[in-house]
């Protein structure tokens, strides 16, 4: 609030401050950013951005102004690299954060922007994720087991844990280890995300070791989730 207030009428918080200020993006010791249509000298501790934000491109959070979840990913796909990018975007989805102007709307709107490839790049990939189901995921990751030759699992395992049944996606257990297969449309809401949390702890406690594995990860890094679980079941 004191960064907007210090440089007068028409400042929003902006880029990664602002992203901070959306819970997409840890808190930081970097200067504020900001963004105003006129020019401005960069004071201590605040880095302005110049640029023109349309209405629809403003929102105020606690009364602070700040640009719109859209158009701060837009923004921090220009001064970020792909992969905090990537994680930003799964903080918008988890906390189901929306806007009128979706990011492929902006896209539109700024074709030619920096950081504009990155983004195409990464919501390609979501659209490509969203449609994985659970028997993707499953017949996947089974045939990773197969390729390299790593003990089956109970696929869909019921179990009793702290008073409570689970169901593992896959289950070892004389080595006391689920690997939970994480896809987009079974795990998207912001409630399937605490329960998941609460099962991993409530597993943990009582002595069991849980390994979460994406879609992405079945398909680029096959050889690398091979030798992790073939470690981790030497290890149970």
């Amino acid at each position: 609030m004191a960064a907007t207030l210090a440089l007068g009428p028409g400042t929003t918080l902006s880029h990664r401050s602002a992203a901070e200020l959306w819970g997409v993006a840890k808190r930081s010791s970097r200067p504020i950013e900001v963004t105003r249509s006129a020019n401005a000298r960069h004071r201590s501790r605040i880095v302005v951005h110049q640029s023109h934000l349309p209405d629809d491109e403003r929102a105020a959070v606690d009364g602070i102004p700040v640009t719109t979840v859209s158009r701060t990913i837009l923004d921090l796909a220009a001064v970020v690299s792909k992969r905090q990018v990537e994680r930003a975007l799964n903080e918008v989805e988890v906390r189901q954060l929306t806007d009128r102007l979706s990011v492929p709307d902006l896209l539109e709107r700024y074709p030619r922007r920096r950081g504009s490839a990155v983004l195409r790049s990464l919501l390609a990939d979501e659209a490509l994720l969203s449609g994985v189901t659970r028997n993707d995921l499953e017949e996947g990751f089974a045939s990773l087991i197969d390729e390299y030759g790593l003990p089956r699992p109970r696929f869909n395992a019921d179990l009793a844990v702290g008073g409570r049944f689970i169901c593992a996606d896959c289950l070892w257990m004389e080595q006391r280890l689920i690997v939970e297969l994480d896809g987009r449309a079974v795990h998207r809401t912001a409630k399937a995300f605490e329960d998941d949390r609460e099962r991993d702890r409530v597993l943990l406690v009582e002595g069991w070791r849980v390994i979460r594995v994406t879609w992405r990860q079945l398909r680029d890094r096959r050889a690398e989730i091979a030798t992790d679980l073939r470690r981790a079941l030497s290890a149970g």
